[in-house]
């Protein structure tokens, strides 16, 4: 039983997690860059677990019932992603925006700490994904038994961000090249404009 329901939680968080998003194409880039990838994955699990526990201990109720506070999540994610965006066009119109694999030329450590924050936090469709759907899916199982299924959900959660971030340097054989660069850059643009224009239309349920 405790290993059904752990890996009931592994499965959900995973559903979720894998999902194509802002988060993931930023540690994506990261891993591509090998440009502070431990930081990024410890800040994206960290977060990760965190909010699935407070899902879990029920902590997920209370943010459903403040819609005002996922609305201000949800102007100011999509404020962030559009100057994301910006910054992306720009660096796919220049060039130069990929790094070499030895680390060289690296922004400092707390630059890309901060933006992998706000590309956490500032999206509310991570609170309804983890406190709210995760914590509402763990309440199908009584006692200890929730608490399995959150172990569950947090080792998805990490498996994913290592893989992600450590996994990404498999491709640098493409992005040696300068164009491959340029065009990644190019799609992380429409894709952040793409989010924006979504968080800003669609309501949040």
């Amino acid at each position: 039983m405790y290993l059904t329901t752990a890996l009931a939680g592994f499965l959900a968080s995973a559903g979720l997690i894998m999902a194509i998003g802002a988060q993931n194409a930023f540690v994506l880039r990261q891993g591509l860059q090998r440009s502070h990838v431990g930081v990024i994955v410890a800040i994206c699990a960290t977060s990760d677990l965190l909010l699935i526990l407070l899902g879990v201990a029920g902590i997920g109720a209370l943010v459903e019932r403040a819609p005002w506070l996922l609305q201000g999540l949800r102007f100011g994610g999509a404020a962030f992603l559009a100057v994301y965006a910006l910054m992306a066009a720009q660096r796919a119109w220049r060039g130069g925006g990929g790094m070499a694999p030895d680390g060289s030329s690296q922004p400092a450590w707390y630059k890309a700490a901060l933006a992998c924050l706000a590309f956490t936090f500032l999206n509310p469709h991570v609170y309804l994904d983890t406190m709210i759907l995760l914590g509402s899916l763990s309440t199908g199982y009584p006692g200890a038994l929730r608490w399995v299924f959150a172990a569950g959900a947090c080792a998805a959660s990490i498996t994913w961000f290592l893989a992600l971030g450590y996994g990404a340097r498999l491709l640098t054989p493409v992005f040696r090249n300068p164009t491959a660069w340029r065009v990644m850059d190019a799609a992380v643009a429409l894709f952040m404009l793409l989010l924006c224009v979504v968080l800003l239309v669609r309501p949040l349920h």
